[in-house]
């Protein structure tokens, strides 16, 4: 496996968390697929701004480390609701993976933002995207191709996955899917329309139809997606509202199996601070 799959085998190293209070699971009825989702509500009537959260390779709604169970009540700490979700294939998602592309990813969450806006709770207009790793690629595509996304912020966000997986190109060619085989999850089979989509798309082209906030974070010790795709975020995005933030020892899970939560506790922060001014 090359860096970003192997890296990856911290991805879902998770496992679900009991719902805390504000929190609802529900199985969103999407245009594609059923959408196990987590939607956290701040307390009092709102309308609330929200953030939908886009999880990375292999993981889950709940990310590695139960990352985005994290993140979650610091938004609505901060007056933010959320969503986060499971990607075809994904954790409870009854999905093959064969079904994920960037795609289906953008549909499923476009889904997710439509459930939320059906909610008495949610301020419409106020929308936020984060995505981590691929899911940052997702992110970008959906508020390029979405037209009224406020902010987004990316965690190691993935800007040109146009060559992402090549050692196993030959093998989703032939038999229309490859296994990802890891040490750490159950074998995902990616398929050849992900290969084709990804290899055909030019984030940072269209990303610079997303004229709104853009926040790009990554880890200075990142050696999956380097940290200097930040400034490669910063640079295609169409809007003015763009900034980059580099966390000093972080390596691509912001070092949250390490036991030192100092990165992660500056990253969320980052985050919450972000949506907070561009919500």
């Amino acid at each position: 496996m090359n860096k970003f799959v192997s890296a990856m085998l911290f991805a879902a190293l998770t496992l679900p968390v009991a719902a805390q209070a504000g929190e609802t699971v529900v199985m969103i009825e999407g245009s594609q697929r059923t959408i196990p989702t987590t939607i956290t509500l701040p307390d009092g009537p709102g309308p609330f701004p929200f953030v939908v959260m886009y999880h990375g390779t292999g993981s889950n709604r709940h990310e590695a480390g139960n990352g985005y169970d994290l993140l979650a009540p610091k938004l609505a700490e901060a007056g933010i609701a959320s969503a986060r979700f499971d990607f075809a294939g994904n954790a409870d998602s009854t999905a093959d993976y064969k079904d994920y592309t960037f795609s289906s990813g953008i549909a499923d969450g476009e889904d997710v933002i439509a459930h939320m806006r059906g909610l008495s709770e949610i301020d419409d207009a106020r929308l936020g995207l984060v995505g981590w790793s691929q899911g940052g690629t997702i992110a970008m595509l959906t508020a390029a191709r979405e037209g009224d996304v406020k902010s987004v912020v990316t965690w190691a966000g993935a800007l040109d996955m146009r060559n992402a997986f090549s050692e196993l190109y030959a093998e989703a060619e032939k038999n229309g899917f490859a296994v990802m085989t890891f040490d750490w999850r159950p074998s995902l089979n990616l398929s050849l329309e992900w290969f084709n989509e990804a290899r055909s798309t030019d984030v940072a082209a269209e990303l610079a139809n997303y004229k709104g906030a853009i926040l790009a974070i990554a880890g200075d010790k990142d050696t999956v997606v380097p940290p200097e795709t930040t400034d490669a975020i910063v640079a295609a995005a169409g809007g003015t509202d763009k900034l980059k933030s580099i966390i000093a020892g972080a390596d691509h899970t912001f070092n949250i199996f390490s036991g030192d939560m100092s990165a992660f506790d500056k990253l969320i922060a980052e985050t919450v601070q972000r949506f907070k001014s561009t919500l």
